[in-house]
């Protein structure tokens, strides 16, 4: 059964702030070195909206979502990206609007949640300069 079950959800992935935290060990007097230091813009800097998917045969489609997302931009997603599972997500309230609700009949605890801690973290690593170069780089 488990062969046809897939997992989704969405997350917003900062584009130039903490996505997670970050240790580093260093010497004294070296915290303001470059090498010890997470580079940051004014002002935030902008973040992407991300949906993504996953079941015991890979990874499905990340979508960026553009603005904020309702119940029926929720249904869009699902409908351009969902093949023959059995569909599970999490309480999030566009997910439990009466319309979406029609899709399914089981709920249960999503491990998805721990990939977007992975997500973040190697987003870390990626850090583009410029914005139009950081939402490209997010679905490299």
């Amino acid at each position: 059964m488990w062969k046809k079950v897939l997992r989704s959800d969405e997350t917003k992935i900062e584009l130039f702030g903490h996505n997670a935290k970050q240790y580093v060990w260093r010497k004294s007097n070296t915290a303001h070195h470059p090498e010890h230091t997470i580079p940051t813009v004014k002002h935030g800097g902008g973040s992407i909206m991300v949906w993504a998917c996953f079941s015991s045969a890979g990874t499905g489609k990340m979508v960026k979502i553009d603005g904020k997302m309702d119940g029926a931009k929720y249904r869009t997603i699902l409908e351009e990206n969902l093949l023959e599972f059995i569909f599970q997500q999490d309480n999030d309230p566009k997910h439990k609007a009466k319309s979406t609700m029609e899709w399914f009949t089981n709920k249960h605890l999503n491990p998805i949640e721990n990939l977007w801690k992975e997500l973040k973290t190697a987003w870390l690593f990626c850090l583009p300069v410029q914005m139009d170069d950081a939402k490209s780089q997010a679905f490299k």
